[in-house]
Parts: C-alpha cells; sequence; structure tokens
C-alpha cells in the first residue's frame, strides 16, 4: 500500500470532521492518508442566497476541479450537497452508514411557536423555508448563510426567533444545544445525514479501497432519495424533501416537492420490498409530477429565472 491517498476536503469544522472520519476509516485499513482541506465557492460568497447563485453544485465544484487535475485522490461530500449528475470522469465510491435524518429548530424560547405571534425563523434552504411557511404561513423566513458555527453566531447576534439546522451536523460537531426542537414533520433533503465519497474513475487503487467503507442500506436508500430530487428537478433548484427507510426488508419512501411560498404541496407514500426497490425514486417522481408536479415545477423554473 505505498500510495499516500490524498482526501480532498472543504475547510469547514463540519467538513473536516467528516474528512478526519473517512482519514481513521481509511488508516485502521491500513491506507495511508493526508489531508488537503480547500475553500469551495460556496463557503466564500456568504451575501447572496444559494439558490440566487445559480450554481449546481457549489459546494462541491472546486474538489471536483482538484480530483480531475489530480492535486487529490477521493473527496469527501456531505451527500445532500453534491449534485445528482457527476461531473464526467468522477464516480460515487462510499456511501458511509447515515447519522440521523431529522431537521432541528435551535431558538431563543419556544413560546412563539404556539403564541401564533408574527415571528422569523432563518435557513438558506428552500426546502425548509416552504416546508416552515406550509405550517406558520404567519412566520417570516430569512436568509441564512456560513458553515454551521457562522450560522449559529448569526441567529444570536440577530433577533430572529430561530434557526433551521441539520441535527446530524450539530451532533457530529458538538454543537446542539440540549433545548433544540426535533421537526419530526419536515420531510430532509435527499441524502441528509449521508456522507459521501467520489474518486476518478480510473483510480481503481482508490475505488477499491474505498469501497471497504461502503454502507449498503445507505447507499440503496439515498440512491433512491437522489433518484427522485433528479427525476423532479431537471437542473432547478426546488424545495424537494425525500426519505427512503429501510425495515424488515422493506422499503417506506416518503417524497414531497412545495412551491416556493409553501401554499402548495404534493407528496407520495410509497411502500415496496427491498428486492423490488430498483428505479423506486424515478417512479415516486413520475406520479408526483403526473399530479400536477410537473405544473408546479415549471412554476419554480420561472420564479427562479426570474430571481437570475
Amino acid at each position: 500500500m505505498s500510495k499516500i491517498i490524498r482526501i480532498g476536503t472543504r475547510d469547514s469544522e463540519l467538513a473536516l470532521w467528516q474528512a478526519t472520519t473517512v482519514q481513521q476509516k481509511l488508516e485502521e485499513l491500513g491506507y495511508d492518508t493526508t489531508l488537503i482541506p480547500t475553500k469551495s465557492m460556496g463557503d466564500q460568497v456568504l451575501d447572496k442566497p444559494l439558490y440566487e447563485l445559480g450554481v449546481t453544485g457549489i459546494f462541491t465544484k472546486t474538489l471536483d476541479v482538484a480530483l480531475l487535475k489530480g492535486q487529490i485522490d477521493i473527496a469527501v461530500h456531505s451527500m445532500k450537497d453534491v449534485p445528482t449528475q457527476l461531473p464526467k470522469g468522477i464516480v460515487q465510491v462510499a456511501v458511509l452508514e447515515r447519522a440521523i435524518t431529522h431537521d432541528i429548530l435551535v431558538h431563543k424560547g419556544s413560546d412563539f411557536l404556539e403564541s401564533g405571534q408574527p415571528s422569523t425563523i432563518a435557513t438558506g434552504s428552500l426546502r425548509r423555508k416552504a416546508q416552515w411557511l406550509n405550517k406558520y404561513p404567519n412566520h417570516q423566513v430569512v436568509d441564512l448563510r456560513g458553515n454551521v458555527n457562522t450560522r449559529l453566531i448569526k441567529l444570536i447576534e440577530n433577533d430572529w426567533q430561530g434557526a433551521i439546522f441539520a441535527q446530524a451536523g450539530l451532533e457530529r460537531i458538538k454543537l446542539l444545544p440540549k433545548d433544540a426542537i426535533q421537526l419530526d414533520w419536515m420531510i430532509p433533503a435527499p441524502a441528509q445525514g449521508a456522507m459521501l465519497v467520489v474518486a476518478k474513475e480510473e483510480d481503481k487503487f482508490t475505488r477499491e479501497a474505498l469501497a471497504k467503507l461502503n454502507h449498503s442500506e445507505t447507499e440503496i436508500a439515498t440512491t433512491i432519495e437522489r433518484e427522485f430530487l433528479r427525476t423532479l428537478e431537471g437542473g432547478c433548484t426546488a424545495p424537494i424533501g425525500a426519505l427512503a427507510q429501510i425495515k424488515d426488508q422493506a422499503v417506506f419512501f416518503e417524497g414531497v416537492v412545495f412551491s416556493l411560498d409553501g401554499k402548495q404541496k404534493i407528496d407520495i407514500k410509497k411502500q415496496v420490498k427491498l428486492s423490488d426497490a430498483k428505479g423506486m425514486g424515478k417512479a415516486c417522481a413520475e406520479e408526483v409530477l403526473q399530479k400536477g408536479g410537473d405544473k408546479l415545477m415549471q412554476e419554480i423554473r420561472n420564479e427562479n429565472s426570474a430571481l437570475h
């Protein structure tokens, strides 16, 4: 094992935690590794909402380029940040066992949820914004960007009532407040809580090394969710949630698409045997499109193009 596997990662605390986790697992298997942190465009441009930047893969593109140039051997990502279509020459080599998938509300006192008073919640996610407004139509949702640490500081500094985060991210870097509220009614982003490792298609050594870290149940579930996303999205940014769970040799799937203002909602729930799960994400997305999702997605595209 003479080759040193160079691990590319974003330089945020959470991204470094993820990359270090992969590094430790590889080293336990006897591989030599080194970490190569870098800043992504998504970490640098913080004064605009993600959807206004109009770039897919804003957190992954820098690492894709480094991979294709041969500056790193693998890149470790939060899977929900990765476009469903990987660049030519780059392949998925491992999906690690998934953490908890829920979103949570970090707040300064939760009385406002019952009071019905107009309140302000922060998130940079169209999906979280639409679902929040669907449940609390009299609230205002403001944009919140930056890494986890930056977003927590912004919440303290502003007069917002709360902000929405992925529970897995805060747990991983030990920043989960004890009184955070789990939003079990909110459908997570496709592949939320999962870590993805990619490598160059031609790099047989690295691909074989990373295959040993793959968690097959997580891979199946995230494949279904990302297939649902890809079939619906057609390259546009939209409030889409998806969750596939495997239990007792069956797959339970829940998927949803909202209008940007949260007023319209088209959802689907399905259960199939694990042996019949191939193509499940695509089939569920096609059903959503037939139920009016195609019209809704077109409206979202029109609103997005007006923003750009």
